[in-house]
């Protein structure tokens, strides 16, 4: 599945960035205050860039550098900024419209780690020698992937439903720098290409619901169906 060579500081390394990744995406989910989420969510993807280069550098791709450059820079300074204005202009600074507490949220999220767990050592079984950071790698991209559905299940503030798409999107990509790291640099700058496009989509939306809905909750929407 990969080629890495895994010393043991290399995957001590990656293993405490996956899993400081993992634990802010639980400051997120057990918080009620939009602040918070956006700095949690800054460390998350400046940890990622971290692991980008550390898997540049001990795998030897020395493009994934440059993938954690642009990771740096637009995933953790140009969306976070962009972000913080739409939060400014919404007036809203905290989650108002959440299904569960943030502390039932947490249970579910721990649930839910804990089946991405069994997924991964089930697709590690297929495997011929799994590695411990690989099959860590898998459990933490399915956690992320299945908390930011949760995220965005269980709360409609605008803010936090982008948010949980986002952080759907930093599990694929956490796990893609492990898993696949010689993935082409061309597809990883379409992605933040995208999410740049998809974060300037949601402001535009987010000002419409404010001006013609006067609510920043997604549950408005259903007043708009024909």
């Amino acid at each position: 599945m990969n080629s890495l060579q895994f010393t043991p500081l290399a995957t001590s390394l990656f293993s405490l960035l996956a899993i400081a990744s993992l634990i802010l995406v639980f400051v997120m989910l057990g918080s009620r205050w939009l602040q918070n989420y956006l700095l949690a969510y800054t460390g998350q993807c400046w940890l990622i860039a971290l692991l980008s280069a550390a898997v540049g550098y001990y795998g030897g791709y020395p493009e994934l550098y440059l993938v954690a450059a642009l990771t740096a820079l637009f995933r953790g300074l140009a969306l976070p900024y962009l972000l913080w204005r739409i939060t400014g202009r919404m007036g809203v600074d905290r989650e108002l419209h959440e299904i569960i507490k943030p502390s039932s949220a947490l249970v579910i999220g721990a649930a839910l780690v804990l089946l991405a767990l069994a997924v991964a050592e089930h697709i590690g079984a297929s495997l011929a020698h799994p590695d411990t950071v690989v099959l860590l790698a898998l459990t933490v991209m399915l956690s992320m992937k299945l908390i930011g559905f949760l995220m965005l299940s269980v709360r409609h503030e605008a803010m936090s439903q982008i948010l949980g798409l986002l952080v759907l999107e930093n599990g694929i990509f956490l796990g893609s720098q492990i898993l696949v790291p010689g993935m082409p640099l061309l597809l990883e700058l379409v992605i933040l290409f995208d999410l740049l496009v998809a974060v300037a989509c949601f402001g535009v939306l987010t000002r419409y619901l404010v001006t013609h809905v006067g609510s920043t909750s997604s549950l408005d929407l259903r007043r708009l169906r024909g």
